[in-house]
């Protein structure tokens, strides 16, 4: 959304559930579907991007949805180190993932945006509590 709004586009979000788009941007002459994808998987210099889904949140029941030109305008990437990639959607040749940070979507990449933030599990070596653990000191309930 920061990105969209500093290249002067409104940014809408659909209200309810929109299994294919996650914003609406207007670029005053038409209106855009914008599909969001966040990585943070980082091998061999390249950044590995997810396009399709596997069931959701629930278990899964074998049907994945590949991601289709069909059904956005626009891919908008953003990774672990803070860059961002605009993709016209028709320029995306992958159904289930692509590989980004290499010479194929280099044109796409815009500006840097912030880090994505740290999905590390804390551990018990970790100085910060974990949540619930800061129950009464020393005390049965």
């Amino acid at each position: 959304m920061e990105w969209l709004g500093s290249q002067r586009y409104g940014v809408f979000v659909p209200v309810g559930h929109s299994p294919d788009i996650d914003l609406i941007a207007d670029d005053g002459e038409a209106l855009l579907r914008v599909q969001v994808k966040t990585a943070t998987g980082y091998r061999n210099g390249r950044w590995e991007v997810t396009l399709c889904t596997r069931g959701g949140n629930r278990s899964w029941s074998g049907l994945v949805k590949r991601f289709t030109s069909a059904r956005c305008d626009l891919l908008f990437v953003l990774v672990g180190d803070g860059r961002r990639w605009s993709i016209p959607s028709a320029a995306v040749e992958g159904g289930t993932g692509l590989i980004l940070g290499g010479p194929k979507y280099a044109e796409f990449e815009v500006e840097p945006g912030r880090p994505l933030p740290s999905r590390a599990r804390p551990n018990r070596y970790s100085r910060q509590p974990r949540r619930g653990t800061q129950a009464v000191n020393g005390t049965r309930l």
